[in-house]
């Protein structure tokens, strides 16, 4: 799934945080010199460097970042882990992925979101002869959970998991900070919440390497608006994923894999890092 595009373009990160913000576009102007019309054309995904420069720092954004992701620089290194595995599923003019986790030793598997169609992660299973148990929901927007009733047919004693602050009929509910077992793995939770009131990021200890399944809150070189605080959704991708080791696994609901290390060095929302 390496060839999955980013999903934000450099005017979506423009966008988001002009909206987060709050800044209107004169301000803008007025802080940076940079006319309306051309903040108008920026938004519009046309890319003139210098002004695009000039209005990253007022927005909270690193210049070199953003032009980066305007001029499609870079991209994560592909990821491989033996007990991992993301599907890419369509949901309109986008894609939405969900993620099929498990113990290679004892088999335990777990699916994380269903994304629109969760048939390959099923299919998956079974040619791995994995005993699919549980589903676990970063956030109950649709396109995550969708397919649901399909996973949970699959097998009638698998049982459904969300965060208590952000409920869903039927699942089992539990807090943050609460943790699991798959086999020999641990999942762990953390509240990564502004995109959605309770989204959670999971966070799976004993594979290759650290997995952070984290939803809409971090995207490869941008993150999930901040549809309920874009305050709350910066403030606990810092708390909660930037805080993980450089080596961890992110795993988007949108777009490619990435790690900790690699959108500290190129995710302009967090310049702080650079």
């Amino acid at each position: 799934m390496s060839g999955i595009p980013l999903e934000d373009n450099f005017e979506d990160v423009l966008g988001k945080a002009l909206r987060g913000t709050g800044i209107p576009d004169g301000v803008l102007e007025f802080l940076t010199g940079v006319p309306e019309e051309t903040i108008a054309r920026l938004k519009e995904g046309h890319l003139e460097e210098d002004a695009l420069r000039r209005v990253a720092s007022p927005l909270g954004l690193d210049a070199d970042a953003l032009v980066e992701r305007a001029l499609q620089a870079w991209r994560p290194e592909p990821v491989e882990i033996d007990g991992l595995r993301q599907f890419n599923t369509v949901f309109d003019d986008m894609t939405v992925n969900n993620y099929l986790v498990w113990d290679p030793e004892s088999k335990e598997a777990a699916l994380f979101d269903t994304g629109t169609d969760a048939s390959g992660a099923i299919a998956t299973a079974v040619d791995l002869g994995l005993d699919l148990q549980q589903l676990f929901l970063t956030h109950t927007h649709l396109d995550h959970i969708i397919d649901r009733k399909t996973v949970e047919e699959h097998n009638a004693a698998l049982k459904t998991h969300v965060n208590a602050l952000e409920p869903a009929e039927g699942a089992s509910r539990f807090l943050p900070g609460d943790s699991f077992s798959l086999g020999a793995l641990r999942i762990t939770t953390r509240l990564t919440k502004g995109h959605s009131p309770g989204g959670i990021t999971y966070v799976i200890e004993g594979l290759q390497r650290p997995v952070a399944i984290v939803g809409d809150a971090l995207f490869a070189q941008s993150m999930g608006g901040g549809m309920i605080s874009y305050q709350d959704a910066l403030s606990t991708n810092r708390s909660e994923l930037f805080t993980l080791e450089d080596h961890t696994v992110i795993c988007p609901g949108h777009g490619p894999m990435t790690s900790v290390g690699e959108e500290k060095s190129h995710n302009p929302f967090f310049p702080e890092f650079k």
